[in-house]
């Protein structure tokens, strides 16, 4: 970087001065005159515009950007780094009189040269790099755009500027207004749906998708044609919101990942709000060592709490995630959420002002076996944290739930309608707010489908599909939290809300999907076989029940669940006979306790 400054610094007092002793030869038609030499009129004036010039060209910071990218914007930098230096020399020069007997045309002169020197020398590496592109067509692979936006001519800018092996070829988008348009010499060559005649005509290797603010429905639509066309090689311009959020740059291309196919619209949220509720605010995150957990901790991170407890049994979880935060101040906590002593010491010495509780056993056929610990850990454990927040003051409790508490076949599904239930009978017994948040599946969350498929596709398959009907709601992990935060700044105490998770997907068509993306076709490199769904599991998950209705929220991705009152006898009653239950690991027990309390509740059968 330094030595770029000099470099540049250096060219520019060799160009200016050049510069300037041309405009007098100009001026003199080949033949400065002596006077001006030897009065030092040439020397005075090269120092004064030397002076002037490099001082504006510091402060228009033309020697701090990467002269491989240079743009439009930095030949107006330039532009008005020169029309400064020239105003300010020609009020000492004509004004105050500095130099005495200065021909006037010699500075209009000498800032045209020095703009044409000057921008030359910047755009110089570019031009090379054109040039160099040409000569080199035959190494390239011809390359389509998919979209003529902002995003399109930044990652067309991108290219041009570097020795990569893309070879633009033109842009497709579906805007009318943009049909025919040429953007850097390229032309919009149609619409997505005429991707297959232009890779024929125009001998297309690889597509860029440039949609980052497009629905995902746009996206999946230029993938799938793209793939009917014969294209393999498919890289996507990162989503908006990991733009946005500083975690990836526009012209960071990737591979297309599962994500950006699953047919979601883009969230929207307020910002200022969450900001609002996290900034200064001590903030207890459960289960912070997994995948809801760490990415709740980094979400939060950004909005500068004043301290962030970590808290999870899983000690090399916690160590890694301990890792990611280096400018905030945090504490990473080990420890059991059923033990009460130890909870209640946590609150004692930190005083949280929010909890996030996360903390869960969350696979559905492990909890069906084992449903003593599925009590103990998410119910009990919820009762201990939540009665504990209670009494220290949290201002708010955060329970995350999941859609498998609607009309639960599973134990897992159930604990999680009693922790939901806990936290609504909780709400007025004090000042703090407990709020629960609704959710279905997250993409590549420990133990979930989509890192299991992936594990059978490096194996070379079969991937197995439980059923063929079989449906979830997915979402990304990133949308989700950010969800339960918007869900968290909103609420006001004893809510249930639901995220919307956008439409059931196929468990099948996502196999697919997958195999796909690995470069492989179903059923034909990948063989996809289905057994059976698993104890609990069930075909599809509902986020209601029918009896439960919603309300709409500030915000369009998230809404309120009507609920009925909880018979909070029946609810600790039943909470003291699920104690002894567990005490005894008595799994029928627990299971017909768990039948009492949550009346939907419908155990896995075979039969």
């Amino acid at each position: 970087m330094r030595k770029r400054i000099i470099l540049f610094l250096i060219l520019d007092i060799i160009l200016i001065s050049l510069a300037v002793w041309l405009a007098f030869v100009l001026r003199f038609e080949g033949e400065i005159p002596a006077q001006y030499i030897n009065q030092g009129i040439l020397f005075k004036t090269v120092f004064l515009v030397l002076l002037f010039t490099i001082s504006f060209f510091y402060i228009f910071e033309l020697y701090s950007f990467h002269w491989s990218y240079v743009s439009t914007a930095e030949l107006v930098s330039l532009f008005e780094a020169v029309a400064l230096s020239f105003g300010f020399s020609a009020v000492l020069i004509f004004f105050i009189r500095t130099i005495e007997g200065f021909p006037r045309s010699v500075l209009f002169i000498a800032y045209f040269l020095i703009f044409i020197f000057s921008g030359g020398i910047r755009f110089s590496k570019r031009i090379y790099l054109q040039v160099y592109k040409k000569q080199n067509i035959a190494e390239k692979e011809k390359t389509l755009i998919v979209g003529a936006g902002d995003a399109g001519e930044e990652i067309l800018r991108s290219i041009s500027a570097s020795d990569s092996y893309y070879l633009p070829s033109g842009f497709v988008d579906d805007s009318s207004v943009k049909q025919g348009i040429t953007i850097h010499g390229l032309k919009v060559l149609g619409r997505i749906n005429d991707i297959p005649r232009i890779v024929r005509e125009e001998k297309i290797e690889q597509l860029i998708v440039a949609l980052p603010s497009a629905g995902s429905q746009a996206i999946k639509k230029a993938v799938k044609i793209a793939r009917q066309a014969g294209l393999r090689k498919i890289k996507i311009v990162p989503p908006l919101v990991e733009i946005i959020n500083n975690q990836a740059s526009i012209k960071q291309l990737r591979e297309i990942k599962i994500e950006d196919l699953l047919g979601r619209e883009e969230i929207v949220l307020d910002t200022k709000s969450i900001e609002d509720f996290i900034h200064n605010k001590k903030i207890l995150i459960t289960g912070a060592a997994g995948s809801i957990g760490s990415e709740l901790s980094r979400q939060i991170a950004r909005f500068k709490p004043s301290l962030l407890l970590l808290l999870d049994q899983d000690e090399t979880g916690i160590f890694n995630i301990s890792k990611d935060f280096r400018n905030l101040e945090i504490k990473s906590l080990i420890a059991d959420i059923t033990d009460r002593n130890k909870i209640e010491q946590i609150f004692k010495d930190y005083k949280p002002d929010i909890v996030f509780h996360a903390a869960a056993y969350k696979h559905v056929p492990l909890m069906e076996e084992q449903p003593d610990e599925a009590v103990k850990n998410n119910i009990l454990g919820t009762v201990v944290l939540a009665k504990t927040s209670l009494k220290y003051g949290v201002e708010k409790f955060i329970f995350i739930s999941t859609d498998k508490a609607v009309n639960p076949s599973s134990v897992m599904g159930a604990t999680k309608r009693i922790g939901e239930m806990i936290c609504q009978s909780l709400n007025q017994k004090d000042s703090t707010k407990f709020i629960s948040v609704r959710f279905g599946n997250v993409l590549n969350s420990r133990g979930s489908v989509v890192p299991v498929f992936k594990e059978q596709i490096k194996k070379g398959g079969p991937v197995e599909v439980t059923h063929p009907e079989m449906k979830r709601y997915l979402m990304v992990t990133s949308e989700a939290v950010l969800l339960v935060m918007q869900a968290a700044a909103l609420g006001n105490g004893g809510e249930v809300f639901v995220l919307d998770m956008g439409q059931l997907i196929s468990i099948l068509d996502l196999a697919k999907e997958l195999i796909n993306l690995s470069g492989f076709e179903p059923d034909k490199d990948i063989p996809i076989v289905f057994t059976e769904p698993r104890p609990g599991e069930k075909l599809f998950e509902e986020i209601l029940t029918a009896e439960e209705g919603t309300v709409a929220t500030e915000n369009k991705n998230i809404f309120k669940a009507k609920l009925s009152k909880v018979d909070e006898d029946k609810l600790y009653s039943g909470l003291e006979e699920l104690k002894k239950a567990v005490v005894l690991s008595d799994k029928k027990k627990i299971k017909d306790i768990l039948k009492t309390l949550v009346f939907s509740y419908r155990p896995f059968s075979k039969t």
